[in-house]
């Protein structure tokens, strides 16, 4: 995650280092993270449980934080932009016979660069856009539940909860966005953009380090921002 940060920072560098008036454009806003979710079973839960094979699924919550994105024009019609906001944080709950049951909880950071293309459409006021690149997603602070670490002692899975922990795979995908940024003044404007981001990690419950149980995760979420502008 301290590489993923600092390369974020020696981009952002010579970004703002090679712009000129007007190239270069900050949006801050609320940024939102709402997950199209679908998982693998929970397996070694589900024998301990006495629940059907293949009952037991996960989903993550959806999380709304401060965004700042930072935008160098190229030329009139292509842009670079890159995505940054405060750590999202999810809650982890089940889903089918599990529904409802907090499974844990993590932290990410998902880092997002992309290529812009905006389209002249005849006004100075809106300028639509849209844009391809890659999302890298770090997760940190990952807990696995009471409720979880409290089964894994009550059958003797586990002899103590604190002998229990999750870690979430970081993750590497494409991100496709969509968007417009409406001028308001010469200098100052509103930025919206909807985008949709490939995150998929491996969430591995590890007892005393060991790992008892592996579930893939398809996070796939929707990301939207609204924003303020202001272009340099």
């Amino acid at each position: 995650m301290k590489r993923s940060v600092l390369s974020v920072g020696i981009l952002f560098g010579l970004l703002s280092g090679a712009a000129q008036a007007n190239d270069f454009s900050v949006n801050i806003g609320a940024i939102s993270v709402m997950p199209d979710d679908s998982s693998g079973s929970l397996n070694v839960v589900e024998s301990v449980a006495g629940l059907d094979a293949d009952s037991t699924g996960v989903g993550v919550n959806t999380n709304t934080q401060l965004g700042l994105t930072f935008d160098y024009a190229l030329d009139s019609h292509w842009v670079i932009e890159l995505v940054a906001a405060t750590p999202f944080s999810h809650d982890i709950t089940g889903t089918g016979a599990l529904a409802g049951v907090k499974i844990g909880d993590t932290k990410h950071l998902p880092p997002t660069l992309l290529a812009q293309y905006h389209f002249d459409i005849g006004s100075d006021m809106f300028k639509p856009f849209v844009g391809v690149g890659a999302n890298y997603t770090a997760f940190f602070d990952d807990q696995v539940s009471p409720a979880v670490k409290d089964l894994l002692v009550s059958t003797g899975v586990a002899t103590t909860s604190d002998a229990v922990d999750l870690a979430l795979e970081n993750s590497w995908g494409v991100a496709l966005q969509a968007g417009v940024n409406v001028s308001l003044s010469k200098d100052w404007g509103m930025h919206v953009m909807v985008s949709k981001m490939d995150i998929d990690t491996t969430g591995d419950v590890r007892l005393n380090g060991a790992t008892i149980e592996s579930v893939d995760v398809q996070i796939d979420p929707y990301v939207a921002m609204v924003g303020l502008r202001y272009s340099f």
